[in-house]
């Protein structure tokens, strides 16, 4: 249990420079097409110039 907890921390990584969620203030994911809020389900789809 201790090693799986481990594993998914080392998996995450920092993004400087993130966004914030409009809505709730939580940090947004940033996905390949989108950025989305995992607190409220608030999405920002990339546009093709981003």
């Amino acid at each position: 249990m201790a090693d799986e907890k481990k594993a998914k921390k080392a998996a995450f990584k920092y993004v400087p420079g993130g966004k914030f969620c409009p809505k709730c203030g939580a940090r947004m994911a940033a996905h390949a097409d989108r950025y989305a809020c995992g607190r409220c389900n608030y999405t920002e789809w990339k546009g093709k110039g981003q």
